[in-house]
This record gives C-alpha cells, structure tokens and sequence, in this order.
C-alpha cells in the first residue's frame, strides 16, 4: 500500500532551520506531484508548498514565501521541506501528501487544495519557540 513518511521535526529557535523529509513508498514517486500542508491548534489546515512531478515548477503559500523551499529526489522518492528563519508562527504539524493528477497543468490555485491530493503521511511536529 502507499505510505508517505515524514521526518525532520523537532522544536527550534526562532530564526533557526530545519528540514523535513517524506519518504514515498507503494506508488510510482516520479509520477505524482508532492505538497506540504500544515495545521495548528485551533486553525484551519494551510498550504504551505507544492512541486510539479518533474520538480520543475513549485507554488509556495504567501507565509512562507522566500523562506521555505520545496524540492524533491525521485531516485530516493523523497520530497524535502527547507525551512529557514523559522518564526512561532509557523509552530504547527507538517504533513506530506501525493497527487497523481495534473495538478500544475491547471490554475493557480489548483496544487493548493489539499482535495487534489491523494495520498497522505501521518506528519510531524515543528515547534518555533520565541
């Protein structure tokens, strides 16, 4: 079955970095786009990245823009979250998630809506202290 395994969390100072990995596994990695998603207590689920099945194109949320970046290993079946100057903000559960559909051949906004994905990992925790 395909499973989707996050790791890389953990608890940082603001302005630190970190970064996260999803390992892929039961699916044929270089034909799904991969995404980032994130939830806080008490807030709705946020997009925070997306990249394309060949890794060309990449979509960022506007709160993590120019600090995140999304990239990905299909040899390994692995998609990356880089995080740098890390704020409180972005305290929350990071998850991965796959879509097979051709989600960057659409609108803007289609690889930001978690519907159009798949497949997801269970997450890990990111905790920004201040």
């Amino acid at each position: 079955q395909v499973q989707l395994v996050e790791s890389g969390g953990g608890w940082v100072q603001a302005g630190g970095s970190l970064r996260l990995s999803c390992v892929a596994s039961g699916l044929t990695f270089e034909n799904y786009a991969m995404g980032w998603f994130r939830q806080a207590p008490g807030k709705e689920r946020e997009f925070v990245a997306g990249i394309s099945w060949k890794g060309d194109r990449t979509t960022y949320g506007d709160s993590v823009k120019g600090r995140f970046t999304i990239s990905r290993d299909n040899a390994k079946n692995t998609a990356y979250l880089e995080m740098n100057s890390l704020e409180p903000e972005d305290t929350a559960f990071y998850s991965c998630a796959a879509s097979g559909r051709s989600i960057f051949h659409g609108d803007y906004d289609t690889p930001r809506r978690g519907r159009e994905y798949d497949y997801w990992g269970q997450g890990t925790q990111v905790t920004v202290s201040s």
